[in-house]
């Protein structure tokens, strides 16, 4: 068989049975994307410098670049690797969790909030979350089982943001802590109550914020425990 008709063969076969695109790769690609991202945006808490805030925005701009290419990836093909619902709900969680970063970012400077020790906390479990899914999500075509730890360690950073996240809503709540942190700066008791209910406000919205990341870093933790459920 000459080459010519060998390359007419497989130009035919691929038309009958297109080749299956590497989901696994696309699925890493933004696990990638969403750790650098996660990593970044605990930086810019740290230092609130603005140039880190506009890293944390492209960033969030390139993932939903990979996002919709993933989408219309998985749309256009023939067959998938693993269910299909699973595989884009994946691609939409961990896009979702990257979302969070940029809206707390923005929040932060439209509310001149400045970022405190327990949006650092639940950044850093995010984080914690994010790696370990891009790790789980690293070995699951060769070795499926091995990434259920991956899986746990996610979910269990989850449950650590939402225990962060309470302690801060107590803290936040505290209205004689307010009082002796700000009582200088104003003698007038309704001037001081209403400081406290911006104050909260602001700050409650941003921490919500945070605490629907995690929510979406639990689903994708429990969509990668289903399909290794179902891969083995």
């Amino acid at each position: 068989m000459n080459d010519e008709r060998k390359s007419l063969i497989l130009r035919l076969v691929d038309r009958v049975f297109p080749r299956m695109p590497d989901f696994y790769g696309l699925i890493n690609e933004q696990c990638d994307l969403a750790l650098e991202a996660m990593q970044v945006f605990e930086t810019f808490l740290e230092s609130g410098d603005t140039e880190i805030a506009q890293k944390v925005r492209d960033l969030e701009h390139r993932a939903d670049d990979l996002k919709n290419r993933n989408i219309r990836i998985l749309n256009a093909s023939f067959s998938t690797p693993m269910d299909r619902e699973d595989l884009y709900d994946a691609i939409a969680g961990i896009d979702q969790i990257i979302n969070f970063t940029k809206t707390t970012v923005f929040e932060l400077r439209v509310f001149k909030v400045k970022p405190d020790k327990c949006m650092r906390k639940l950044a850093n479990q995010l984080t914690v979350g994010v790696e370990a899914l891009r790790g789980g999500f690293a070995v699951l075509e060769k070795d499926p089982a091995s990434a259920e730890p991956y899986a746990r360690e996610a979910h269990k950073a989850e449950r650590r943001m939402k225990k962060i996240y309470r302690r801060g809503l107590v803290m936040l709540l505290d209205k004689e802590r307010f009082k002796q942190q700000n009582a200088s700066q104003s003698a007038d008791q309704e001037d001081l109550a209403l400081d406290f209910v911006v104050y909260v406000t602001k700050k409650r919205e941003i921490y919500r914020h945070l605490s629907h990341a995690a929510d979406r870093l639990a689903r994708v933790s429990e969509l990668l425990h289903d399909i290794i459920v179902k891969l083995v």
